[in-house]
């Protein structure tokens, strides 16, 4: 497992631009033009091209179509990309993309959302994202030590067949399962879809039910903050609730300090762009490439939040 550190990425984009490269024209299908934290990345991997005048980028929305997506990265080969960087949509159904792309002799680069044979990839093919494993497990840690290991909790969780949202949800449960946590009680568990306004209808589902909770563990900030929109509205006292995102965007880092969320984990989106970006263009000129580069995920916390905005 590679992690990508500030000085390698730096030495990586040195190299080519002190190689005498022909322009590199990069295609970039993204899972979805409205996900704010998508919006980091697509805008993190535009501004690392504008800093050199050899890449030629173009962008594409998926708009959560998987067809959409194979269909506009079989239009980049057809058009002549050098190499293509997606976010897949599912990560389940990336078969026929990365088939596609080996057999033009395509570079491909996956970020942020792993494809289903990320062990296993090809050559030619690389993932740069950050490991899920790590993300619910601090983001579950720091909830159990604020609630002293016992407490009901509510999990909102992402599109249930994507990989992040399946695989933070499992660390939810994992760390409840260890000694220190064995007293938390998963009582309600449902999907949300990442959105800020499902989350919002389904915590203003459970209050209505009467759901009893002392914490609401979320697999992103946009659904952390969507149930905290519907207890603040419902009149909960939010300093008797624990409330978990991962991501610290910009707006999970707003809830933070204003005290209404308590946990989010910095997943760093940027540098994903960034370094997807840069490997694209190392491959597309014939620079070989790690299979999956990660770039970590750290916990952020109203006494680190500092660090993060």
């Amino acid at each position: 497992m590679q992690k990508i550190t500030a000085i390698s990425a730096t030495l990586l984009f040195a190299s080519l631009a002190g190689g005498a490269l022909a322009e590199t024209r990069v295609a970039v299908s993204m899972t979805a033009f409205d996900n704010p934290f998508l919006t980091i990345i697509r805008e993190a991997i535009a501004a690392e091209a504008a800093k050199t005048a050899d890449v030629d980028l173009a962008f594409e929305d998926a708009q959560l179509d998987v067809a959409r997506q194979l269909d506009q990265v079989q239009n980049f080969i057809a058009d002549g990309y050098d190499a293509i960087v997606v976010n897949p949509v599912d990560g389940d159904s990336t078969t026929a993309i990365t088939q596609a792309a080996v057999a033009a002799g395509v570079p491909l680069v996956y970020v942020n959302h792993p494809p289903g044979d990320i062990d296993s990839l090809p050559e030619g093919v690389s993932f740069v994202g950050s490991n899920e494993i790590d993300s619910g497990t601090m983001q579950t840690e720091q909830v159990c030590e604020l609630l002293g290991g016992t407490g009901d909790v509510l999990v909102m969780m992402g599109p249930l067949e994507n990989h992040s949202a399946i695989t933070r949800t499992r660390d939810i449960h994992d760390v409840i399962a260890t000694p220190d946590c064995s007293g938390m009680t998963v009582v309600e568990e449902q999907t949300a879809n990442w959105k800020r306004g499902e989350a919002q209808d389904l915590m203003t589902n459970w209050l209505t039910s009467g759901v009893v909770f002392d914490a609401v563990i979320a697999n992103n900030d946009e659904m952390a903050i969507g149930a905290i929109l519907a207890m603040k509205a419902a009149g909960t006292d939010m300093d008797n609730v624990v409330v978990a995102g991962i991501d610290a965007t910009p707006d999970g880092l707003a809830a933070l300090a204003s005290g209404d969320l308590d946990v989010t984990v910095y997943q760093n989106a940027a540098r994903q762009g960034e370094v997807a970006l840069q490997t694209a263009v190392a491959m597309a000129g014939g620079q070989p490439a790690e299979r999956n580069i990660w770039i970590p995920f750290e916990p952020v916390t109203r006494e680190n939040m500092a660090d993060y905005q």
